[in-house]
């Protein structure tokens, strides 16, 4: 039975990602009595899968002699957003980045180097063993062994404010009994990772056809913490958006995770080479996959989307490396040295995202595509690349490869999701606002859970934001809560 080992403590956090573990060690550090909670058997949830986090004046950047103005990061991510984030939030983030790098470093994280994704800014600092060492192998024992006590399958489920609308208290269920305490704190972090898993949220708050986004996440960001502090009184604010991250097939077979590190997956979804609707026609400049939300953004002008791939342009990746990989789960420019028995593979399980054909016309045909168009589209595709110019869209001649080589593949893409973000609105110090915009004392957010940080579309130019923010603002959010108990304290 997981029930908390006290009555009382100064902090509860609710959830135990990068967010989470990050706020319980920092206000454990600060010499407060922290309770963090997991729902999960196991700690860290999506974090675990991440990769690398945002900076600018990092120890490593200085290093690497790399430079990225932090005011001009500021002034890039507010203008991406259409001012829908709150530059307030943007300017303690970016001051904070390179300390939050050095913090992680102080706690055991050791990082590969700094680089860039797709055409963005070297600003993403990639840690060895990506989240999931950075969770197990530095947090959790640095915060076990600072005294937070970590409770899995356990949850928060209500919080308790008083006449002047603090908090005052917590329920805490254990998920495998199903017995409820009440757990007093003036303090809780929401740091539950959005609702990303949450069918029902994500087709009330979101504009996007669940029926093709596929969540690569750990499948716990049910949107519990945000539900609890509407409840609770907190303001709705910022949601909407998901982190998507362009083409990713479906395989009803295999869980989604499991073609993060596909060549296959990353040949056929994330390549600036040749899309097309169910009608057989090109709809964007594909080179869109260096921006992997404007991708997934471009995927849903359209009722379904195909990428097509020839022999010729599977032996090059093969042989000369891809033009786009995947995050650091398939790198950018790798050989695909697996790409073809992934593929044979796919199409001797008769897999339902994948077709095959000698011509042309039989490929349409097979995709239930009109032929007709097809064959126009790859036609006038073909003498495009001859030219060495898109008429049609303006791609790069780079990308301009011909289709002429069969075997012929095609695949169908849907579009695929990390994380959801925003929900509750937050000030700089991560405290979460009421309906009337007054801070609700004692209540905090920070992650994916807070609102802020993006508008409609996440922003990959400098990546590693979101989890960098995680971190920062869950860091940000014990530092916060330390004042506010000591403020406290003293005018008691």
């Amino acid at each position: 039975m997981s029930i908390p080992n006290e009555k009382s403590y100064d902090v509860v956090v609710a959830g135990t990602g990068a967010a989470g573990m990050s706020a319980a060690l920092t206000a454990a550090q600060q010499g407060l009595k922290v309770l963090l909670l997991e729902k999960g058997h196991t700690t860290g949830g999506s974090s675990n899968y991440t990769e690398g986090l945002f900076a600018v004046d990092s120890y490593l950047q200085k290093d690497a002699g790399i430079h990225v103005s932090g005011t001009e990061v500021l002034k890039e991510e507010v203008a991406y957003s259409k001012y829908k984030a709150d530059s307030r939030i943007w300017r303690k983030y970016v001051d904070a980045s390179a300390d939050n790098v050095q913090w992680l470093a102080d706690q055991g994280v050791e990082y590969e180097g700094v680089q860039a994704m797709g055409d963005g800014e070297a600003t993403w600092h990639i840690y060895k063993g990506m989240g999931n060492q950075v969770i197990h192998g530095a947090l959790q024992p640095k915060a076990e062994e600072a005294g937070v006590e970590i409770l899995t399958s356990t949850s928060a489920q209500g919080l308790h404010r008083n006449d002047n609308g603090e908090i005052t208290a917590v329920d805490v269920k254990d998920e495998d009994s199903g017995k409820v305490v009440e757990i007093q704190t003036p303090a809780v972090v929401m740091a539950t990772g959005g609702y990303l898993n949450n069918p029902k949220m994500m087709s009330e708050l979101t504009a996007y056809d669940t029926d093709r986004l596929i969540p690569v996440s750990s499948g716990k960001g049910t949107g519990d913490g945000l539900q609890m502090a509407w409840d609770a009184g907190a303001k709705p604010s910022g949601t909407g958006t998901a982190m998507l991250f362009g083409g990713y097939l479906k395989d009803p077979d295999e869980p989604s995770f499991k073609f993060m590190g596909s060549q296959m997956n990353a040949a056929a979804g994330q390549q600036p080479l040749l899309w097309v609707n169910e009608k057989g026609e090109r709809f964007v400049d594909e080179s869109v996959v260096y921006n992997f939300s404007y991708a997934g953004n471009a995927m849903y002008t359209q009722n379904a989307v195909y990428s097509i791939l020839d022999q010729g342009v599977i032996d090059r990746m093969a042989t000369e490396g891809n033009f786009m990989g995947l995050g650091v789960y398939v790198k950018r420019g790798e050989k695909m040295t697996k790409l073809q028995d992934e593929i044979d593979a796919a199409v001797a399980a008769d897999k339902p995202f994948i077709f095959k054909a000698d011509t042309l016309e039989e490929l349409a045909e097979k995709m239930g595509m009109p032929v007709a168009q097809l064959s126009q589209t790859i036609h006038q595709y073909n003498q495009s690349a001859e030219k060495g110019e898109d008429d049609l869209f303006g791609k790069d001649a780079a990308y301009l490869v011909p289709v002429n080589q069969g075997p012929y593949y095609g695949f169908k893409l849907n579009t695929g999701a990390f994380c959801t973000m925003g929900g509750l609105q937050v000030t700089p110090e991560n405290e979460v606002l009421d309906n009337e915009g007054q801070v609700i004392p004692g209540l905090y957010a920070a992650g994916n859970d807070s609102s802020g940080l993006v508008g409609d579309t996440y922003g990959p130019n400098m990546p590693g934001t979101c989890v960098g923010y995680a971190f920062y603002s869950g860091r940000n959010a014990g530092q916060s809560i330390a004042s506010y108990l000591k403020v406290a304290e003293e005018t008691a």
